[in-house]
């Protein structure tokens, strides 16, 4: 098979795992196809899943039956990254054009509100939309994101190059055991992301300033990886509790970045699952509207 073959036969297995009674969708907007992954009641309130770079939105195999039992999940193939979403129209080149295609993404999705949920990469746009249509976002969970509150290790950056400038499925793969060892990082979407950093040579992301989280007014969940040699969490830790103060912010000690979300799911889906919950039970409150 050919690379790109290999690499939607792998998606095809990892999508496999979510669960009976998921839909896939395919939402046109000014920048192209976004492909999206439906799972959970259709009338419950949606959260919507923006995955890391590479990763695709298959990757929340694990979050989705959790997550999907009281909202609507609502899984993204970020445009310009691998997967089933397809670039048209207009070009993803700047952060505001980044925004304004969640803006026609909801909009096409018919969702005025919702939960926004982001890891990595995706936690870095998930935040910086939160701040560009707070009215749009209810809760905001941002999974050991990057360029959020703290930039990147020196150290990180070394090691990554070589898939950067020369990426190959070998060169992926050993970087993703070394930068995963000693965690249960799920060995399908470990193959699915070295795929798809050595096959999608033409992924283009858009990369902008590191948004500033104290204008930020939704409620922010903040679940970090203690083990990341993405970024120093201590550091994160205490960046993102000054800048957010009322933020619920929390270190899994075992984890590293590349681990999550598909390592220990149970804790993460927990913690998750809470935070939503208490969004729940406000607007269930008597008097609330």
């Amino acid at each position: 098979m050919s690379s790109s073959q290999d690499f939607f036969a792998a998606y095809d297995a990892l999508l496999a795992r979510w669960p009976t009674g998921t839909t896939e969708i395919d939402i046109p907007t000014p920048y192209g196809t976004t492909r999206v992954h439906a799972y959970g009641p259709a009338d419950a309130t949606p959260v919507l899943l923006l995955h890391g770079g590479g990763s695709t939105g298959a990757v929340w195999f694990a979050n989705a039956p959790a997550l999907g039992t009281h909202h609507r999940v609502l899984a993204v193939d970020i445009l310009g990254d691998a997967g089933r979403s397809v670039p048209g129209g207009r070009p993803l080149r700047t952060t505001a054009d980044l925004m304004a295609w969640l803006d026609a993404l909801l909009d096409g999705l018919a969702v005025s509100r919702t939960h926004l949920l982001g890891h990595s990469y995706g936690g870095w746009i998930a935040l910086t939309y939160a701040l560009h249509a707070a009215r749009r976002v209810d809760r905001l969970v941002l999974l050991d994101p990057t360029q959020c509150f703290a930039g990147f290790r020196p150290s990180f950056l070394l090691r990554s190059l070589p898939i950067l400038l020369r990426p190959t499925e070998a060169r992926a793969r050993a970087y993703l055991d070394r930068e995963t060892a000693g965690t249960d990082t799920d060995p399908d979407w470990k193959r699915l992301y070295a795929l798809a950093v050595s096959g999608f040579t033409n992924r283009k992301l858009v990369v902008g300033r590191r948004p500033d989280p104290t204008a930020l007014n939704v409620p922010l969940l903040v679940l970090l990886a203690g083990r990341s040699a993405t970024h120093d969490a201590t550091n994160v830790a205490a960046r993102a509790r000054k800048a957010v103060p009322d933020a619920r912010i929390e270190t899994l000690a075992e984890l590293t970045h590349f681990a999550m979300p598909t390592a220990v799911p149970a804790r993460t889906n927990h913690r998750i699952a809470d935070f939503l919950a208490d969004d729940e039970e406000k607007r269930a409150a008597p008097g609330a509207g």
